[in-house]
């Protein structure tokens, strides 16, 4: 059985700009904190992200909640369909098709002829309106006229509207909904009927299939409007990393995590239905109900964390960033907020992306992981497999880095040298500086981010060397 996606970061570039040194310095300088990343995380699971302080791990998490605007590339959240959403740019984008796809055109122009861009943005600016408008329109995107085939996308996403819109008052039983239903159901059968032959139209186009492969009901979270993205807060939650700065220490524990009930119009402020389901929340999140009119600094660091869980809960997710949940506190703590987590994931059918710098956290918790450095991912596969069969040499020196208490353990392996700037990082694999395998080609290019496995991708050119 095919696992569903919920996330999917295609691309993903966050930098943020440097202060120029004087006037006359003409170049742009930026920190890359995250330097073109592609992952997905799965419905359900737990998606555990590792890497050394300062490798971009926190602002990934930001960026896919939009906390950040991202620089370039596409994060899309399947957790409702454009149908059921309906944002602004699915229409404005299908109504103007031709100059959208004339955007693309010129966007691909400049990438040819600008190839002295240090940052590479008018490619990758090329690329991500590719997958927007191709997410949209399918194979459709080379129709030889592009007027009718918006006309036609437009038909079919207004019946799809239509379909999304009765089925949230669909009721089996009652003879007049049901045949409403089905009457919207096949006139977007109709319409998906009607675009498939324009399609065949298209098939002979050699980028055709990648196209195709890209139409989706995703929402593009960075195409959003501002308002948009706040309605959509409500399925994307974080919990942050200190639970001493993250809490307003002049609210009440009650008025922190009815603060966003109330910004949603879950709940009237001050009503009893409010306190009851602030109460549900905190003693599901393990706080006693009395805690309720309690400050932050009457609280123990666990139990401050916990309040933040119960805020980030409050609002039913389906997607939550634990942003090192559990680095600030103490061990024993740290076990009990980690179960905490986990049977909160069971009982809400929740989906995590579990950000930490400790490994043995990590593996605990987490179905996949990934790695990190220097704002790029090297490698990403099954918790299982990353430790027992790593593939790229900074996971190996990682993991080898851990200490334990096997009398028949090798040695410890600390992983020399820093990390570099991100601001001037090297040129190929980054991480070239510090590992022992380092070949010439890893000075001069950069590793492909590849499968090599089921669900098991690397970027390292030593694979390259044993295929």
């Amino acid at each position: 059985m095919a696992k569903e996606k919920l996330i999917e970061v295609t691309n993903l570039k966050q930098y943020f700009p440097v202060k120029k040194s004087s006037w006359f310095q003409k170049e742009q300088l930026y920190v890359k904190a995250n330097d073109g990343i592609s992952i997905h995380i799965n419905k359900g699971e737990t998606y555990g992200l590792v890497g050394e302080s300062g490798c971009g791990k926190s602002t990934l998490g930001r960026v896919i909640l939009q906390l950040y605007p991202q620089t370039q590339g596409n994060t899309v959240y399947y957790g409702r369909t454009i149908y059921e959403y309906q944002p602004q740019y699915v229409e404005r984008v299908l109504k103007n098709l031709d100059k959208e796809i004339g955007k693309y055109k010129k966007a691909v122009e400049k990438a040819k002829t600008d190839t002295n861009s240090v940052n590479n943005f008018p490619a990758d600016d090329a690329d991500r309106l590719f997958h927007q408008i191709a997410r949209l329109t399918g194979g459709l995107f080379y129709a030889s006229d592009l007027k009718a085939a918006g006309d036609a996308l437009l038909e079919e996403y207004h019946a799809g509207c239509e379909v999304a819109k009765l089925a949230e008052t669909l009721d089996v039983n009652n003879t007049a909904s049901r045949t409403a239903y089905e009457a919207a159901e096949k006139k977007q059968a109709d319409c998906r009927a009607k675009l498939d032959k324009l399609k065949e139209a298209c098939k002979s186009h050699e980028g055709f299939d990648k196209a195709e492969s890209l139409w989706d009901q995703g929402i593009d979270l960075g195409m959003l409007t501002r308002e948009e993205g706040r309605v959509l807060r409500q399925d994307l939650q974080i919990i942050f990393q200190d639970p001493y700065s993250s809490l307003n220490p002049r609210m009440t524990v009650g008025q922190i995590i009815s603060e966003a009930l109330v910004a949603h119009k879950k709940f009237k402020k001050g009503s009893q239905e409010l306190e009851d389901y602030i109460i549900d929340i905190m003693e599901k999140c393990g706080l006693d109900k009395y805690f309720i009119h309690r400050y932050p600094h009457q609280f123990s660091g666990g139990q401050r964390q916990r309040i933040g869980i119960a805020r980030a809960l409050a609002l039913n997710p389906k997607f939550i960033v634990c942003d090192e949940a559990v680095s600030a506190l103490d061990v024993s703590i740290q076990s009990q907020v980690i179960n905490l987590l986990q049977d909160l994931k069971e009982k809400e059918d929740l989906t995590y992306l579990f950000i930490s710098h400790d490994l043995s956290v990590v593996k605990y918790i987490s179905d996949r992981i990934g790695v990190m450095y220097l704002g790029n991912m090297v490698e990403s596969a099954p918790s299982e497999r990353i430790f027992k069969n790593p593939k790229h040499p900074y996971t190996i020196a990682l993991l080898e880095a851990i200490p334990t208490t096997e009398p028949d353990s090798k040695e410890l392996a600390i992983l020399e040298g820093d990390i570099p700037s991100p601001v001037n990082p090297p040129t190929g694999c980054k991480f070239h500086t510090r590992c022992k395998h380092a070949m010439d080609i890893c000075k001069a290019e950069c590793p492909r981010w590849r499968e090599v496995e089921p669900e098991h991708w690397v970027a390292c050119h030593l694979l390259d060397n044993n295929e």
